[in-house]
């Protein structure tokens, strides 16, 4: 049975804080513990009793229907998140991982594996708090010396690691009101390692976490690192949700032939399911060090003409509310915004967002 992403989140009050389950007993330490699955988490786009881990993002029928890497990539918990009330001026998240690599050579334990936990400042603002610091499977994150103030917390999950379980520790007597999903449509991203996450320091530095706070929206992030590669059949997964944009960022992992053969029938496949919902095609980012290296420059002028090419038809066929996004730009012009030429630090993170940021407006007033 297909699940929407709008009748999934219709189990939700829109924008409220509620009791998702009953609080389990105080343990002696003093804490009130809360577990994961009752918290509701935003960023899946399948209800839990379609996913074979509370923390996927694909639904379990993906094993059957996309490639092993891809099914493979889809149980890390990227782009998923929770928010919370609570006064409490100390706390503690408690969670174990699936893989013991916590840190990637060009990526850090915080990113790869830590929980990245913001609050709304007073000026309605998210501002960073904390960042947990694996260094084995099972992580203790504590919260401590806070300001002592009733406040909405949001913590990100892992970006290149699954999480296999996840609890919550409010010391006995203070408020804690998990606040459900929102029910506004989301917005979907469906590319690379890139869009997965590589390598931002923390899970909340993504440009798709950076957009979802700056428009206020939800996100659901299919990125899958080595594997965006406009895939029919991850093309009829995403043709379940009912967001309100799609971004097809999947330049990066293909090369020209890839695109010809792949990208119009994507658009195709989402169109059939979502007549009006606007798409954007996102050119790859300019590799860093390109200006140097001619295979890399026929690489890009290859994949980025084919993709122009199929933008060009799919306009000219009368497809409606499709946009393009060059990718020239994406991680400025100076060199310093990736790790190692190709995934973003923070800095190049920041900078995609600030160029995704006018499409996806755009893409959002066609929905009105």
């Amino acid at each position: 049975m297909k699940h929407s992403l709008s009748t999934t989140f219709l189990f939700f009050a829109l924008s409220c804080t509620v009791h998702l389950s009953a609080e389990e007993p105080t343990k002696p330490d003093g804490m009130v513990w809360h577990d994961g699955t009752t918290l509701g988490m935003e960023g899946q786009g399948w209800g839990l009793d379609d996913l074979a881990s509370p923390y996927d993002r694909l639904p379990s029928k993906a094993s059957d229907i996309v490639r092993g890497a891809v099914w493979s990539l889809s149980r890390h918990s990227a782009g998923l998140s929770f928010r919370f009330n609570t006064d409490a001026t100390n706390f503690t998240i408690k969670y174990s991982l699936g893989s013991s690599r916590v840190a990637m050579a060009h990526m850090p334990a915080t990113g790869v594996s830590g929980i990245d936990l913001y609050a709304l400042a007073p000026n309605g603002k998210w501002r960073w708090v904390n960042v947990s610091k694996p260094t084995g499977q099972d992580v203790v994150f504590k919260l401590e010396g806070l300001d002592k103030s009733k406040r909405t917390y949001m913590a990100y999950l892992p970006l290149y690691n699954s999480v296999t379980k996840l609890e919550i520790g409010i010391p006995e007597g203070n408020i804690f009101e998990p606040i459900a999903p929102r029910r506004e449509k989301p917005i979907v991203f469906y590319g690379t390692s890139i869009t997965h996450g590589a390598s931002a320091s923390r899970p909340g530095m993504t440009h798709p976490a950076i957009l979802g706070r700056r428009l206020d929206r939800p996100v659901i992030n299919l990125g899958f690192s080595g594997n965006g590669k406009m895939e029919p059949e991850v093309g009829a997964l995403l043709s379940e949700l009912d967001p309100a944009v799609y971004v097809i960022d999947c330049l990066p992992n293909m090369v020209e032939s890839e695109v010809r053969e792949n990208a119009e029938q994507l658009v195709d496949i989402l169109r059939i399911a979502r007549p009006e919902t606007p798409i954007i095609l996102v050119e790859d980012r300019t590799y860093a060090n390109s200006w140097i290296h001619i295979s890399k420059r026929m690489r890009h002028e290859g994949s980025r003409a084919a993709q122009v090419r199929a933008f060009d038809n799919l306009v000219s066929s009368g497809v409606k509310n499709l946009l393009y996004l060059e990718g020239d730009n994406l991680l400025g012009d100076d060199g310093e915004g990736t790790t190692d030429g190709s995934h973003p630090n923070d800095l190049g993170f920041m900078r995609q967002a600030a160029v995704f940021e006018p499409v996806l407006i755009k893409a959002l007033e066609l929905q009105k």
